[in-house]
């Protein structure tokens, strides 16, 4: 059985809300099928862990003072799956709060997140990147 607990995903998750993103990132396998749901650019499914982390937390650490922190605020468990809710503790570089809430369903395979599902505020996470990244030159 391949079983996760409350516990152990609480001390995973607990590198996010220090800012440290590198050390979460080591437990997702390489090959994560991540979905991020939502009608925002960051919205779509990844098939890759770097391109995950390139199209959405490297992106958004550009436009947050501090960069991606988040904050657990439940734990639920079942045999291989985590529904993780979490908050956004980040502050945009205009100064507003970035106070997004977050659903990560996470199914794990040997210690490792194999599969994300990601909920989100897309109206939250657009207007986030309208209001703090730079125009693109077209």
């Amino acid at each position: 059985m391949n079983s996760v607990n409350v516990e152990t995903i609480r001390s995973l998750f607990s590198s996010l809300e220090r800012g440290n993103s590198e050390e979460f990132f080591h437990h997702v396998a390489p090959n994560v099928n991540w979905t991020v749901m939502g009608t925002h650019p960051l919205a779509g499914t990844y098939q890759d862990r770097d391109t995950f982390i390139e199209s959405t937390f490297w992106r958004l650490n550009k436009v947050l003072k501090d960069g991606v922190r988040l904050r657990v605020t439940n734990i639920i468990t079942a045999d291989d799956t985590a529904v993780v809710e979490l908050e956004a503790l980040s502050v945009a570089l205009n100064e507003i709060p970035f106070r997004n809430r977050y659903c990560w369903i996470c199914r794990f395979d040997q210690g490792k997140i194999v599969e994300v599902r990601a909920y989100l505020d897309s109206a939250l996470v657009q207007k986030l990147l309208d209001e703090n990244e730079p125009p693109s030159a077209e």
